[in-house]
C-alpha cells in the first residue's frame, strides 16, 4: 500500500511522515510539487509502467500548479482517475474547498494537520478504494460471462441457406448483450422447410434465458413434428411448466411455418406476432396475421393452421416488434413502412443485410427493445 504526499512546504511533508509512520504505514512516496507527482506517475507517457499509489494526500495551494488543477489533470487520467485524493489546506474558504472537491477530490483535511483525524480519512479513503476495486472486479467477471453467454445465444441462431429453390438470411441485433429474439430453421428433406421467429417478453440475461430453454426444446420439435399447430401447443404446454415451477409468468410471440417447395405451399401458425408479410408471385402482398395468442398465457393455445400458395415466387419478410416500433414515428406507421418494403422483390445485394435494408443504421443505435429480420426467397 503506497501514499502519494505533495505539499510544497517540507515541514508539513515531515509531520505528514512521522503521522504515516506512527499509524503504521511504511510505505510513501514525498513531492515538493505537482510536477515531481506528475514524473514519478509518468502522467503524460502512454505506454510506462503504472507506479504503485493508493491514495494522494495533496496541498490546494501549491506554485506553478495548484492541488485543484493537478486533481482535474489526473482525473483525465485512465490509469490515476481512480486513486482517491484528499485534500490538505489552511483555507477556509468554502467556495475553494466545494472547488477542489468538484474537481475530483474525496476529502479535505485542514491545518494545522489533526494527526487522529488525518488517518482516520485516510482509512476511510483506502477503505472506499477496496470496495470500488471489488466492484470493478466483478463487473469485469460479469461482463467475462455476460460475453460467453452471448457467444452461447449466438450459436443457436441459424445459419443462412442458399440453395437452387430457397434462400434465407437474417439480421439479428440486441438491445443489450443478451436478447429475447430467436430464429431457427430446418431442413425436413429434400424439398421441406420449417422456420420459426420467436419474441420473448422482454429483454436482457432474463429473457435470454427462457430464449435458450425454449431453443433447446425447439430444435427436437422441429426435427420430430412439421405440423404447425402441434409444434406450437407443444411449446405452450413448456411455457406453462416453466411458469409454474419457476414461479414466473413469461411467454413469447412467434411464427412458425412450414415451406414446401415441391408443392408451392406455406403452412403457417401465428401466435400473438407481428404479422409476416409475404410477396406472392411479385404481385400481391399477403399478411400471415391470422392466429391466436401468444405463447405461455392460458392452458390451451387455441391456433389455426392456414395455408398460402404460390405459383412462381415467393417472398416473405419476418420481423419482431423491435424492428416495427423504431421505423414508428408521429407521422410513419412502423407496420405499414414494413408491408411496403415487402411489396417489391429484394436483390441479393438488400437480401444480405435485411435490417440495414429496413431500418436506417442511425435508428438501429440505442434502441429499447431487441430486433431481428428474416428474409426468405423461394422460386
Amino acid at each position: 500500500m503506497t501514499i502519494l504526499i505533495v505539499d510544497d512546504h517540507k515541514v508539513n511533508l515531515f509531520v505528514i511522515e512521522k503521522t504515516l509512520k506512527n499509524a503504521g504505514y511504511n510505505q510513501y512516496v514525498s513531492f515538493t510539487s505537482a510536477k515531481a507527482l506528475f514524473a514519478y506517475l509518468h502522467l503524460n507517457e502512454e505506454h510506462a509502467p503504472k507506479p504503485p499509489a493508493d491514495c494522494i494526500l495533496m496541498d490546494i495551494m501549491m506554485p506553478e500548479i495548484d492541488g485543484i488543477e493537478a486533481c482535474r489533470m489526473l482525473q483525465q487520467s485512465q490509469l490515476f482517475r481512480d486513486i482517491p485524493v484528499i485534500f490538505l489546506t489552511a483555507l477556509d474558504d468554502a467556495r475553494k474547498l466545494a472547488e477542489a472537491l468538484n474537481a475530483g477530490g474525496i476529502d479535505y483535511i485542514t491545518k494545522p494537520i489533526n494527526k487522529v483525524e488525518l488517518i482516520a480519512r485516510l482509512k476511510v479513503a483506502l477503505r472506499l478504494k477496496e470496495e470500488k476495486e471489488w466492484h470493478a472486479e466483478q463487473e469485469r467477471h460479469l461482463k467475462d460471462e455476460l460475453d460467453l453467454a452471448m457467444q452461447v445465444q449466438r450459436t443457436l441462431l441459424s445459419e443462412p441457406i442458399k440453395e437452387n429453390c430457397l434462400s434465407i438470411t437474417s439480421s439479428y441485433k440486441p438491445a443489450h448483450q443478451l436478447a429475447g429474439d430467436l430464429y431457427y430453421w430446418y431442413k425436413m428433406d429434400d424439398h421441406r422447410y420449417s422456420l420459426m421467429l420467436l419474441d420473448v417478453m422482454g429483454h436482457g440475461i432474463s429473457a435470454s434465458l427462457v430464449c435458450m430453454f425454449i431453443s433447446s426444446k425447439l430444435r427436437d420439435l422441429m426435427q420430430s413434428k412439421a405440423d404447425p399447430e402441434t409444434v406450437m401447443q407443444k411449446l405452450n404446454e413448456l411455457m406453462l411448466y416453466l411458469n409454474k415451477n419457476g414461479g414466473l409468468q413469461d411467454y413469447f410471440t412467434a411464427i412458425y411455418l412450414v415451406l414446401d417447395c415441391a408443392s408451392k405451399t406455406i403452412e403457417y401458425v401465428n401466435a400473438g406476432h407481428p404479422p409476416a408479410f409475404a410477396l406472392v408471385d411479385e404481385k400481391e402482398v399477403v399478411s400471415l396475421s391470422e392466429g391466436g395468442c401468444a405463447v405461455g398465457f392460458f392452458p390451451q393455445l387455441k391456433v389455426e393452421k392456414q395455408v398460402l400458395r404460390y405459383h412462381e415466387s415467393l417472398q416473405l419478410l419476418l420481423f419482431t416488434d423491435g424492428v416495427m416500433e423504431a421505423l414508428d414515428s408521429d407521422s410513419h406507421d412502423g407496420l405499414k413502412i414494413l408491408q411496403q418494403l415487402a411489396s417489391s422483390t429484394w436483390s441479393p445485394e438488400k437480401a444480405a443485410s435485411p435490417l440495414d435494408t429496413v431500418l436506417a443504421k442511425e435508428l438501429q443505435e440505442q434502441q429499447p427493445d431487441d430486433m431481428c429480420v428474416v428474409l426468405v426467397q423461394a422460386k
